[in-house]
């Protein structure tokens, strides 16, 4: 997790190149086979922004475009793209966001978004012991 910039270098636009274990991930935090199939089917762009200490990550798909805006450190509620309603915290932790997710049944997901040694933005998520990742490169 290098780079001198901190979250600051998250901001921009992003399109996801690759990832890793998404099906497993996505089974875990219990989504069916049909949701699943749909979600590995995409690849998102992301449009992160900050304005006065509020930060807005923008997902966009041909399926979905979700937007969640947040203050770090200031817990909030959230549906997720999948439609899980969560209780989300986002914590800036060195040069890495970390999003922390707890469903009303009590499964608990976070995602580590920083940049990685190769310019990317990396996002790795876990859910119990199962971990994915995801890469994005940047457009703008």
């Amino acid at each position: 997790m290098s780079n001198n910039k901190g979250v600051e270098a998250l901001k921009g636009v992003w399109d996801q190149v690759n990832d890793e274990n998404m099906d497993g991930f996505l089974k875990e935090l219990g989504i069916g086979m049909v949701k699943r199939m749909a979600v590995k089917s995409v690849k998102p762009r992301l449009v992160i922004s900050e304005n006065g200490g509020k930060w807005t990550i923008r997902s966009e798909s041909t399926l979905k475009t979700k937007t969640m805006e947040f203050t770090p450190d200031v817990e909030f509620d959230e549906t997720t793209a999948d439609g899980r309603e969560v209780k989300t915290i986002v914590r800036v932790k060195g040069n890495a966001m970390e999003h922390t997710m707890r469903g009303k049944d009590g499964k608990e997901c976070i995602a580590v978004r920083y940049i990685n040694d190769r310019g990317q933005q990396q996002v790795d998520l876990k859910c119990g012991s199962v971990q994915a990742h995801r890469w994005f490169k940047r457009v703008e």
